[in-house]
C-alpha cells in the first residue's frame, strides 16, 4: 500500500513529466508532501523516446520550471537528451517522491474522509483530498484507419529514432505536424531513397525564429489579442519570411493560425529543415491518406503508392476516458475541462492546454496557479 509522509495531508500527482514535476516542485516549497505516481521506470519517460534529431522549438529562458531553470549550457534550443538530463535534475534538485512503475487505472469519489481514491496497476487504494491529473497530451498512439491491413513496414511515429534503418527505401510519412514535418526532413537529409509527406489540411509554417527573435516571444507577446487580430499579424509575417509551398503541393492555409489554435488545438509547424526539403524536391507532399490494401496505400487523389514503409505522424490520444471518464470532467474530445485549476473539488489537470505561448511555459504557469490553490489554504495559521 503507497502511503503518504506524515504531517500535512499527502498530494499524489499522476505522472512524471514536465507538468507533474512542476505542480509538484511548487507544492514542495508551500510544505505540502507530495507524491508523484510514473508509469514508467524514470522521470520525463516519453521524453526518452523521443527521435534523436529532437530540440525545443521553444527557447530555453521561456521553457523552465519553477525553481530550476534550465542550464545555459544547454543552448538555445535544448536537445532532447539534455531535456531529460533537466527534469533529473529537477526532480534531484527539489527532492521529489517520485515512485516509478506505478500506472493509476482508475480515480473515483472517495466515501469517506477524503474526496478521492487512486487505483493503481499494483492494486494499490490511495486515499487523497487532493490530486493532480498530469499525464500529458500525448499519452496513447494513433494510427490511422485501416493502418493495420498495409503489409509493408509500419510504425508509429514514437518508435522512430533515426534514419538509419531507413537508407535507400521509400517512406511515407503520415502526418504534416510538427513531428511528421521534422521526420520527413531527417530522414531525407538522413539517406532514404525517396520521402513522401502525406498532408491532410496544409499547415501553418513559421520560422522559429526570424533575426534571432524566437516566435515564442511573439506568441506570448500577442496571446490575449483577438484571433482575428492575430490571424491577419500571422498571415502578414508568413508572407514576408515564408516561401510559398503551393507549386510542391502544400498551398498556404485558408483558416488562421491562431484560429486554427483555439479552434482544432493544432499548433503550426516550426521550419527546422522541412521547407527547404520540399523546395529541393527531398520530400514530395502528397494528398492524405484514405485506406491501405496490403502493400497499396489510397490517397485522397484518387492515386496509389506503394512505400516500403509508412510512419504515423498521427498524433495520440490523452487516453483519460478510462482515469476519469466517469467523472464528468471531460468534454465531448477527452479533454479535461480545466487546465491549470480545479475541475472538482480537490481535482485538479496540468499540461492539457494548447496555445502558441510554448508548452512547458503553459506548465509552469499551471503549476503556481495550482500550488497556490492547493497551498495556501494549507499554509494559513
Amino acid at each position: 500500500m503507497i502511503s503518504g509522509r506524515s504531517g500535512a495531508e499527502p498530494v499524489y500527482v499522476v505522472g512524471g513529466g514536465p507538468g507533474g514535476l512542476a505542480v509538484a516542485a511548487v507544492l514542495g516549497r508551500y510544505g505540502i508532501p507530495v507524491t508523484v505516481l510514473e508509469r514508467g521506470d524514470a522521470v520525463g519517460a516519453s521524453w526518452r523516446t523521443h527521435y534523436d534529431r529532437l530540440h525545443l522549438h521553444t527557447v530555453r529562458g521561456l521553457s523552465g520550471l519553477p525553481g530550476f531553470p534550465i542550464p545555459r549550457a544547454y543552448g538555445r534550443w535544448v536537445a532532447r537528451d539534455d531535456m531529460v538530463r533537466y527534469l533529473e535534475q529537477y526532480s534531484a534538485h527539489h527532492r521529489l517522491d517520485v515512485r516509478t512503475g506505478v500506472e493509476v487505472e482508475r480515480i473515483d469519489w472517495a466515501n469517506g474522509r477524503a474526496r478521492w481514491v487512486l487505483r493503481t496497476n499494483r492494486g494499490d487504494e490511495i486515499s487523497a483530498n487532493s490530486v493532480v491529473v498530469a499525464t500529458g497530451n500525448n499519452h496513447t498512439p494513433e494510427l490511422p484507419d485501416g493502418a493495420g491491413t498495409f503489409t509493408g513496414a509500419l510504425l508509429h511515429a514514437k518508435d522512430y529514432r533515426n534514419p538509419g534503418p531507413y537508407a535507400d527505401r521509400d517512406v511515407l510519412v503520415v502526418g504534416v505536424g510538427n513531428t511528421g514535418a521534422e521526420i520527413a526532413a531527417d530522414l531525407a537529409a538522413g539517406g532514404a531513397g525517396r520521402v513522401r509527406l502525406a498532408v491532410r489540411t496544409p499547415p501553418h509554417i513559421v520560422r522559429r525564429d526570424v533575426a534571432g527573435w524566437p516566435s515564442q516571444l511573439t506568441g506570448i507577446l500577442m496571446r490575449h489579442l483577438p484571433a482575428t487580430v492575430v490571424d491577419r499579424a500571422a498571415n502578414w509575417q508568413a508572407r514576408l519570411s515564408m516561401p510559398d509551398l503551393t507549386p510542391y503541393g502544400m498551398p498556404r492555409p485558408q483558416d488562421g493560425l491562431y484560429t486554427r489554435i483555439l479552434t482544432h488545438r493544432v499548433v503550426p509547424v516550426q521550419d527546422v529543415g522541412i521547407v527547404d526539403a520540399v523546395r529541393t524536391g527531398k520530400v514530395e507532399p502528397v494528398a492524405s491518406v484514405i485506406g491501405f490494401d496490403g502493400a497499396v496505400v489510397r490517397l485522397a487523389d484518387g492515386s496509389e503508392i506503394t512505400p516500403d514503409v509508412v510512419i504515423a505522424a498521427t498524433g495520440y490520444s490523452r487516453g483519460l476516458n478510462p482515469i476519469v471518464g466517469h467523472l464528468g470532467v471531460l468534454d465531448g474530445r477527452g479533454i479535461p475541462r480545466v487546465s491549470g485549476g480545479a475541475v472538482a473539488p480537490g481535482l485538479y489537470f496540468t499540461g492539457y492546454r494548447i496555445s502558441i505561448s510554448g508548452a512547458l511555459r503553459d506548465m509552469a504557469v499551471d503549476a503556481r496557479r495550482i500550488g497556490r490553490a492547493i497551498g495556501r489554504p494549507a499554509a494559513a495559521p
